[in-house]
């Protein structure tokens, strides 16, 4: 007889969580403008707004913040985590950032200026609000397979060819770099094969543009390709990965992610000329160069997180409670996007909530009605995130409506995602029932998901 799968990791240390009544989720859902962002944490039960920074770290790498260099300039700490990151992609160059999103703009002040097209597929929040914060266009290329939720087919996220070597074509003058997000969040937590991986790199080579990966998770995607892509069956995590870096000439990482860490984030790149253009922007920003927006302790985590990370049996056990999850919605009939991705199971609003129109924000609804039922905190992953058109200022409806369960690493159980399953069964039963949704009351002119204020309507 086969043995069950379990976790390649076992528990040391937990943390007591509440649940709450109806009557206390309607009152503080109301206080918080029906954003869950505006929720207290003590007010949430199962909490999968992010994967970010929500992880558990290991012993190893509890051991390895009691050893971090708090030195202001030349930390080992920082040298310790420049090897690792070096060895993984093949970067000499490295800035260490706070997150992701000050990676983005430490480079981005560098690279991206006003009437600058950037191409890539599906840019997620932060990324697309450093580009128009800019006055610049964050042009999606994504296959349009991506917006077909049923469809299952095993690299989603992939660059659509075509699609970007028109924009090359068209408007190469105003093209700085062109951007892949490994795993494609915003398509789904879907991700990029290495074909498409070399084929976006063809195309960046004929018309003289670097390459720029949205790493968060990277390992996540190297899994993926291992277990979904001809030929790398035999080929490790870490040999996949670097094989994946070797086509790019750059790289942001919010290491909240894949580098299981509460707080950090990096950019690396083989290119002197952009380490060069972006340090200043990280003194000014961020911190000196080698700690940039981190302290000592926190490269040591990262860097053994990062090691750790790009291991089969971590992405497998992380990855399989993704699937765990997706197989209970599964024998509910609950439409998600599929196949599920790698951290997160999205939840094709559209199809649930079919007597909310698109105008009164279908996915943020399911969002609010997951919480209400479970004080369970999910995240729009929709038309309230993407913006309005900066032209237009128009509500872009062009996208999906997703809700996102995105599960945190190392934290939950299968017992958990039985609650959330049925939790979403539950308000999938009086999906009839829901017939109308929210409207914006205030909003922020960039990234207005975080902070927006809702009313409900009825």
């Amino acid at each position: 007889m086969e043995l069950p799968f379990a976790e390649s990791w076992k528990i040391k240390m937990v943390e007591p969580i509440r649940k709450s009544t109806r009557e206390e989720r309607e009152q503080w859902i109301k206080e918080a403008h029906y954003n869950v962002f505006q929720l207290k944490s003590e007010q949430v039960y199962i909490d999968l707004i992010t994967d970010s920074g929500t992880g558990a770290m290991s012993d190893r790498q509890w051991a390895a913040m009691m050893l971090g260099d708090e030195s202001y300039a030349g930390a080992t700490s920082f040298f310790n985590l420049k090897n690792t990151i070096t060895k993984l992609t093949g970067f000499e160059y490295i800035i260490p950032t706070h997150q992701g999103r000050a990676a983005e703009n430490v480079l981005f002040s560098y690279l991206v200026h006003d009437g600058d097209i950037v191409p890539g597929n599906s840019h997620f929040d932060t990324t697309k609000g450093h580009i128009e914060g800019r006055h610049a266009i964050a042009l999606d290329c994504t296959i349009d397979a991506a917006k077909d939720t049923q469809l299952e087919i095993p690299f989603k996220g992939n660059v659509d060819p075509e699609k970007l070597e028109k924009v090359l074509r068209e408007h190469a003058d105003h093209v700085p770099f062109i951007i892949v997000t490994i795993t494609n969040n915003t398509a789904g937590g879907q991700p990029v094969s290495m074909q498409n991986l070399r084929e976006v790199r063809t195309i960046a080579d004929k018309y003289n543009k670097p390459v720029l990966f949205d790493s968060a998770r990277f390992a996540e995607n190297a899994y993926f390709i291992k277990m979904r892509e001809n030929g790398y069956q035999q080929k490790s995590i870490k040999e996949i990965t670097r094989e994946m870096f070797d086509l790019a000439d750059g790289m942001t990482m919010s290491a909240k992610k894949d580098g299981i860490v509460n707080m950090g984030g990096f950019i690396a790149t083989r290119l002197k000329e952009w380490y060069e253009g972006a340090k200043g922007f990280c003194v000014q920003y961020e911190g000196y160069l080698t700690y940039g927006g981190m302290n000592g302790r926190d490269m040591n985590a990262l860097a053994t997180g990062l090691d750790e990370n790009t291991e089969f049996d971590n992405l497998e056990t992380r990855i399989k409670q993704v699937e765990y999850l997706a197989k209970k919605l599964d024998e509910y009939g609950i439409p998600y996007q599929r196949p599920a991705g790698g951290h997160a199971i999205f939840v094709d609003a559209s199809k649930v909530l079919t007597h909310v129109p698109k105008e009164e924000f279908p996915a943020q609804t399911l969002t609010v009605e997951l919480y209400l039922e479970a004080g369970i905190r999910g995240c729009e992953i929709g038309y309230i995130l993407a913006d309005r058109d900066p032209v237009t200022h128009l509500n872009r409806f062009n996208g999906l409506d997703l809700l996102r369960l995105a599960i945190p690493r190392r934290v939950y159980t299968d017992n958990h995602m039985n609650v959330i399953a049925a939790a979403l069964r539950n308000v999938y039963e009086r999906r009839e029932s829901i017939t109308h949704g929210v409207r914006i009351v205030w909003e922020a002119p960039l990234m207005r998901h975080f902070t927006v204020q809702l009313e409900r309507l009825s």
